[in-house]
């Protein structure tokens, strides 16, 4: 890989995240279920995503005719915000719309579900672009899959630190065969933690787990120095050992846009499934990207100096230094 297609993906790809680097976690969906009852009335589970870097300020709007007959009192979980109540709604939900406030703001996604009383599932993905549904209708088992494999390819392609810690990877790679080990043992690694996470059995500190995960990406700024200057270490010979390592933090970052939508134990493994083929299919995507952008910029002829052959390293090392620092004084702050 020649310097001057490295600096100019890396530059190209930063321009394009720039708007949203500052925000690389505040993809996490917020979960709205409602379950009819006998009595017609409905029970209410919100859960607003809480504790990353961003404060997301979003909440559910009912329709007119709807009004609380009782509200519990509202609870802090880890990764969210949960409050509960019942819902009682002149002449049911049918046909009505519920909007999420301040969604619009925002670059995260709602997961809607109804439990109607006739035992109808109504599920629906709200974004900022849309930000109501009218209910009334049922989800099919293809509609609820394309639902977790689209909030998968969103978490990984907006999650710019991630994107970045693979780019990273990709600019230490020599050859195509590393490149493939590289990416199979990142690929490895953050599906094991991502289930085990998803599925209840070990969980990380969302706090910490964020400044590791830029850690991460600090660490690739060194070694790309090294690997522009031919010299050598550990992580050049072995990149898909670090990748491997480093996999199974961010593995537990993916987690956290499935494991607080509050999903039903019997669906737990079908939309584990459907959002790590979806977080696996927009790494690929991005990854087949750049080697379709670096078979086309050997064709550029254009001569570099020598400090600019160095801006890709120095700016993933500057980006990860900034989201360490940030994410530090987050969770210094939170444990005051």
């Amino acid at each position: 890989m020649s310097a001057r297609w490295r600096l100019l993906l890396a530059a190209l790809w930063l321009a394009a995240m720039a708007p949203v680097a500052a925000f690389a976690h505040e993809v996490r969906p917020g979960f709205l279920e409602l379950r009819e009852q006998t009595d017609g009335s409905y029970a209410m589970l919100w859960k607003q995503p809480s504790g990353g870097e961003v404060e997301i300020r979003i909440a559910p709007v009912f329709p007119e005719e709807c009004r609380f007959v009782s509200r519990d009192r509202q609870q802090l979980a880890p990764g969210a915000l949960i409050s509960r109540g019942t819902l009682r709604c002149e002449g049911g939900l049918a046909g009505k719309s519920v909007t999420i406030a301040g969604l619009e703001t925002t670059i995260t996604d709602v997961l809607v579900r109804v439990h109607h009383a006739d035992g109808r599932l109504e599920s629906h993905m709200l974004r900022p672009v849309n930000t109501s549904v009218a209910l009334g209708g049922t989800t099919s088992r293809g509609q609820l899959a394309w639902n977790y494999f689209r909030l998968g390819v969103e978490h990984i392609l907006l999650g710019v630190d991630h994107l970045l810690f693979v780019l990273g990877l990709l600019l230490i790679v020599a050859d195509r065969w590393a490149l493939v080990k590289t990416i199979t043992a990142f690929t490895v690694a953050h599906s094991i933690t991502l289930g085990i996470a998803t599925l209840g059995y070990v969980s990380a500190p969302t706090l910490p787990l964020n400044v590791a995960i830029a850690l991460s990406i600090l660490f690739l700024g060194p070694e790309m120095v090294r690997a522009w200057r031919g010299e050598t270490s550990f992580t050049i010979r072995n990149p898909w050992v670090v990748a491997f390592a480093f996999g199974l933090l961010h593995g537990f970052g993916f987690a956290s846009g499935l494991s607080t939508t509050g999903l039903p134990q019997a669906e737990i493994p079908f939309a584990l499934l459907m959002f790590n083929v979806g977080v696996e299919a927009g790494q690929l995507a991005f990854v087949l990207l750049v080697v379709m952008l670096e078979r086309s910029f050997r064709t550029l002829e254009i001569r570099w100096p020598g400090f600019a052959q160095l801006l890709p390293a120095y700016a993933v090392g500057s980006l990860g230094a900034y989201w360490t620092l940030q994410r530090l004084l987050v969770m210094l702050a939170a444990v005051r």
